[in-house]
């Protein structure tokens, strides 16, 4: 069995090199749409004293024959103690005997696949010429939200909005060689981009229905935990819904609260994006219509990656 380090994990699946995730990622929606992956819910312990929990993320891929088992925290004030919001390792295990043949350090994995599904979501969602993108909330989920979603459209603009204007700063220095100017924005103004990424750990709605205007694609991604919301439920309402596990979802994602409110029911939701991904069901049909991404996280996504991540060690 082979340790890998963070720090191994960044030289092998730097962000300038994020389309290889995008690709491998994809190809983990692909394969569970067909029905090749076993994948139960995340589980969730909560750390309630700390503000914080633990989430398990089992899954196996018949394609790769392989398994990952991801154990991943989210402490939002980790920050002030010095720490990373996230941390996470992940265990690949050989399906065909069972031996564990890596520990690998995560953090980064799990940023950088899900900045890969929002771009995929944005790829089969987003209208073919959006050209500007607005981001709420500077943390690093915006550093890989961004990094992604320009490989997908021609992104000419890109509006983000934070309570702390260094944050700002911070994500646009680490995104400088993209050469698009981040633009320091409202909520109101980075709201009307043609795609819009949500990356905070809000627990009531921080986007107004009558910021958002027909023909957006809206990544939601800050909420994964029970309670958590970043969208007015008559956006969600309004919006062509995709989801990318309906377990997750209902459980935990953009949909938890409108759903338990009774704003929407299962059948409003339109599909799973590996369906979309797979070609079973049509992505945006309609240039006028929101389209909105619930992305909960799925552990078919950190397998995927670490596969990559091991490859390169082991090969």
């Amino acid at each position: 069995m082979i340790f890998i380090t963070e720090k191994e994990v960044k030289t092998i699946i730097p962000a300038e090199e994020i389309q290889k995730v995008i690709d491998a990622v994809e190809q983990g929606f692909n394969d569970y749409a067909g029905g090749d992956i076993q994948m139960p819910p995340k589980q969730y312990l909560d750390f309630t004293e700390y503000q914080g929990d633990l989430r398990i993320m089992p899954c196996y891929s018949r394609i790769l024959k392989l398994a990952g088992t991801k154990i991943v925290n989210v402490h939002p004030q980790n920050p002030q103690r010095g720490l990373p919001t996230v941390m996470a390792v992940v265990v690949l295990n050989d399906a065909q005997d069972g031996r564990a043949l890596s520990v690998i350090e995560a953090s980064w994995i799990t940023g950088i696949r899900t900045g890969a599904a929002g771009a995929i979501a944005a790829k089969y969602l987003a209208r073919k010429n959006a050209e500007t993108m607005g981001v709420i909330g500077a943390g690093q989920q915006a550093f890989f939200q961004i990094a992604a979603t320009v490989k997908v459209r021609e992104i000419k603009e890109i509006f983000v909005y934070d309570t702390k204007a260094e944050n700002i700063a911070k994500l646009a220095e680490g995104l400088k060689n993209l050469g698009i100017e981040i633009k320091k924005s409202s909520l109101e103004e980075t709201a009307k981009a043609d795609i819009l990424a949500t990356t905070t750990p809000a627990r009531e709605p921080i986007i107004k229905n009558e910021w958002i205007m027909p023909g957006i694609h809206i990544n939601a991604i800050g909420a994964d935990a029970p309670g958590k919301e970043e969208l007015d439920p008559e956006i969600v309402k309004r919006a062509k819904i995709v989801i990318d596990n309906w377990a997750q979802a209902s459980h935990s994602g953009e949909i938890n609260i409108p759903l338990k409110k009774g704003i929407i029911k299962k059948e409003n939701i339109y599909a799973e994006l590996g369906d979309i991904v797979a070609g079973k069901i049509a992505g945006r049909t309609d240039e006028k219509e929101i389209t909105v991404f619930d992305s909960t996280g799925l552990a078919f996504q950190d397998l995927y990656t670490a596969n990559l991540v091991y490859k390169a060690i082991h090969q």
